[in-house]
């Protein structure tokens, strides 16, 4: 993002704040604005609305904060009447509306300007907010049923962190909401019928149907009481307000098509939810409930039942108005309804667990097929062939995340044919499978995204006319890796192996209808076999000339969550280590393509003259069952016993450490160091565990050759030294560990560098590819070169006959010829055969 130390960038923010009859809130929030706030006073502006309160407010505003321009309303034009009026005189070039009964921290305005600056298409910045006390979420998501409702998803559940990834969304909260004010002011700003409930989601709804974006930045964070503003209304009134506005967000903006199935569905389950919320008996009108004498007399009803019906009613009143301002809407969208589904993440969540409602809506979404409008969530069966629990891998821990990620908008099956799957907790199913099974996840699924030597077990996908979507994750070149691997086994089993996993490989780049691959140097090595396989057409290349949409980079990524120690873990625990001493972290498996060797011996030398130096293997035994142990395991311990280090300076955990309490092990430590010799298997390989590192905040040393070489040696974050050098590598251990300038400014760097790499923001190709899923454009049925070479006519055709017979005459004599002539004829009997 843009540097924003400098105030001649920074746009005049115009802060607006709506009051009616709540002064002592009011006066507590504009006194946070003019006290906390990092942001130059002279480019902040205040206005203060008071929407006709009655009482002392205005006089107790202006004697606490004689600073803000208090505008007085001499009617209550409700919060976004006061808004709209407020943004009429302000003179910033961005508009900061906030709730009187919130505060700002102290980054809400700077990072919010920040994303305005740095992204054009952002027109609306929407800030996370939490409880008062900071511990729970407020907002830091909008969700949309079909029937026009909005509600703040997450809303209630602790704040541990697991919202800090900056993400688009379809609205952002009234309460703290940052908007272009040109923008404003060109839409209308908030629609004012609605006094209050639902002007945000229906100004985020249009400002996505005109193809600004609305996005959610965490780092804007206010606190929020909660409806302070409310107490005093009954939830009868909230409700007709809910009921009202929600039919006319949803008339304004959903399309002709959409709109004829949808309203008349919504109407009618309005009225069922006022029916069920007021328990009214909905029969007893029914002509076999009269008596003998006919009762007319008065019935009672919950004002919260009428608050429904009265919502209709005045919905239909206010339908004349509406209606010009839908013909606005529908005049000035550039997006379809199709692909703001995404944005309402749950679009058929019913919102009210009543029997009889859930009956009626249930009934109403088959009957109208709203499942067709709005579409069910798309189904995405996440596939991997390794161990999903506890204790996992890197292909599991991608996979995982994968999953968990794109839940968040889609119905995720994680899928393992391991014969070990026994999973955490998770927010989406996760399936054990027999590979046999594995047909029935496919035929459920949208989308199947697989790893590994998933497709070789479904026979079925790999026909040229399977139409089912296939993203393929091939982050790990295996062909590569077996190069080393396979240096245990004889050199036939070796050879064998090699054309096995490259088959495998090739199979998948021939049926894929996108690829994800973990950096840009793999992108290159890809786009090569790609391009062998013919999959890089010219329709392909004239589209889209970079070849993304066809071939993605989604490095491995970090929880958004910083770690946070839940038990003890190595220091002053694991006897040998003292809570003093200095803890080199090796936080992957041993394997044949690493470099341990080089590492003890450059610790044996450290050790000399640094007595505190300790190196700590994490894993020795990999978690997934099939996955044999390699040499390299017994040379690096067999080498730590030879050099006397063993349980002394090197420490090995022979099990495997379960994946959530890794972070224990990883801040115990003081850097963390991954060793490789020089081949191509390091050339194209991605560390996956090194990512850890960032997370934890180490400092990072590494070999050269690789990608994180370049990250580690390009951001400063570490040191990179050359392949099996011990001497350097010990000096650059020494660096890291006892050096505490450069290991402090190691560790400042990595923050920001941490911040690219959470998995909301690389796994973005990914979800981007799975809201607007299509085949590539090379399997698109019936696929043909639009436009034909044309055939020669029999002049043409002899003549160059006759000079193709003189080129193979030339070239090989008569037996040149007559090779070349059996060739044509197979092949034009061929194309007799398939009818061309």
């Amino acid at each position: 993002m843009a540097d924003l130390s400098d105030r001649s960038v920074l746009p005049l923010v115009s802060v607006i704040v709506v009051n009616y009859r709540g002064a002592d809130d009011t006066i507590t929030c504009l006194r946070a604005l003019r006290d906390e706030l990092d942001y130059p006073a002279d480019r902040l502006e205040v206005l203060c609305v008071d929407n006709a309160s009655g009482d002392d407010s205005v006089e107790r505003i202006r004697a606490a904060a004689p600073d803000v321009r208090v505008i007085e309303s001499d009617r209550n034009l409700g919060f976004a009447g006061g808004c709209n009026l407020a943004a009429r005189n302000a003179s910033g070039e961005v508009l900061a509306f906030l709730n009187n009964d919130a505060r700002p921290d102290r980054a809400w305005v700077r990072a919010a300007v920040a994303v305005l600056r740095a992204e054009p298409t952002v027109g609306a910045v929407a800030s996370k907010v939490l409880d008062w006390e900071g511990r729970h979420v407020d907002f830091v998501d909008g969700g949309l049923t079909w029937f026009g409702m909005g509600y703040k998803r997450h809303a209630g559940e602790v704040d541990d962190g697991s919202h800090d990834a900056a993400r688009d969304v379809l609205f952002g909260t009234g309460s703290a909401l940052f908007v272009r004010a040109e923008l404003f002011a060109a839409v209308g700003g908030f629609d004012e019928r609605f006094f209050m409930f639902y002007e945000d989601v229906d100004l985020g709804w249009r400002l996505n149907l005109r193809g600004w974006r609305v996005r959610y930045e965490p780092r804007s964070l206010t606190f929020h009481r909660h409806h302070a503003s409310m107490a005093e209304v009954s939830s009868a009134r909230e409700h007709y307000l809910l009921e009202r506005n929600a039919l006319a967000a949803l008339y304004k903006n959903l399309s002709d098509e959409t709109l004829a199935r949808a309203l008349p569905a919504a109407m009618a389950l309005a009225v069922r939810r006022a029916t069920a919320r007021g328990e009214i008996d909905p029969t007893q009108l029914e002509i076999t409930r009269r008596g003998e004498r006919e009762d007319d007399s008065p019935v009672p009803i919950d004002r919260s039942a009428l608050a429904g019906m009265l919502a209709i009613d005045q919905f239909v009143e206010m339908l004349p108005s509406l209606r010009r301002s839908r013909e606005e809407e529908q005049q000035a969208r550039v997006r379809t309804d199709a692909d703001l589904v995404p944005l309402m993440r749950k679009a058929m969540e019913p919102a009210y667990p009543l029997p009889r409602y859930l009956a009626a809506h249930d009934a109403l979404v088959e009957v109208f097929g709203l499942d067709e409008v709005f579409g069910r969530p798309r189904r995405i069966a996440v596939i991997t062939g390794d161990t999903v629990s506890e204790r996992m891998a890197g292909p599991a821990i991608r996979a995982w995340h994968m999953a968990e990620v794109l839940s968040a908008e889609h119905e995720v099956r994680l899928v393992s044919v391991n014969a070990l799957v026994n999973p955490p907790e998770a927010g989406f199913a996760v399936v054990a499978a027999q590979p046999r099974e594995l047909g029935a996840h496919v035929d459920w699924a949208d989308i199947v995204v697989l790893q590994g030597h998933v497709l070789e077990m479904v026979p079925a996908l790999k026909k040229a006319e399977s139409r089912k979507i296939v993203v393929c994750d091939v982050y790990d070149p295996m062909h590569l890796e077996l190069l080393e691997q396979g240096r245990d086994t004889d050199d036939e089993r070796r050879a064998k192996d090699l054309i096995g996993v490259t088959n495998v490989l090739n199979a998948q780049l021939r049926r894929g209808d996108f690829f994800l691959c973990a950096s840009e140097r793999q992108r290159h090595f890809w786009l090569g076999h790609l391009a062998s396989l013919g999959r890089l057409t010219p329709g392909l290349y004239d589209n889209d000339p970079t070849v993304r949409s066809l071939l993605s980079v989604v490095p491995f990524g970090l929880p958004s969550v910083p770690p946070r120690r839940t038990g003890p873990a190595i220091k002053g625990v694991r006897p040998g280590i003292s809570a003093d001493d200095k803890v080199v972290l090796w936080a992957g498996g041993v394997y044949s393509w690493f470099d341990p060797l080089t590492l003890l011996h450059a610790v044996h030398r450290l050790a000399e003259r640094r007595a505190d130096v300790r190196l700590f293997f994490l894993g020795m035994k990999h978690p997934n069952p099939d996955v044999p142990e390699m040499g390299m395991a017994e040379q690096t311990r067999a080498l730590a016993r030879r050099l006397g280090l063993t349980d002394k300076f090197v420490f090995f955990n022979e099990s495997w450490v379960p994946y959530g309490e890794r972070q224990n092990y990883l801040l115990d430590a003081d850097c963390g160091v991954t060793t490789h010799f020089e081949h191509v298997e390091t050339t194209f390989a991605f560390r996956t565990r090194v990512l850890d590192y960032l997370w934890s905040g180490l400092p990072v040393v590494t070999t050269d050759g690789d990608s994180f070489a370049d990250l580690v040696r390009d951001e400063r974050i570490g040191v990179v030294v050359p392949p099996e050098d011990p001497d350097a590598l010990a000096a650059a251990l020494e660096q890291v560990l006892y050096d505490e300038e450069f290991a402090a400014e190691c560790r400042r760097r990595i923050d920001p560098v941490r911040e690219r790499f959470t998995w909301e923001s690389v796994l973005a190709p990914l979800t981007e590819f799975c809201r607007d899923p299509r085949p590539a454009a090379d399997r698109l049925p019936a696929s043909a070169p639009l436009v034909r070479t044309p055939r020669p006519g029999r002049v043409a055709a002899m003549r160059r006959d006759l000079a193709l017979l003189r080129e193979y005459f030339d070239a090989g004599g008569p037996v040149e010829v007559a090779r070349r002539a059996t060739g044509r004829l197979r092949r034009l009997a061929g194309e007799r055969l398939r009818g061309r």
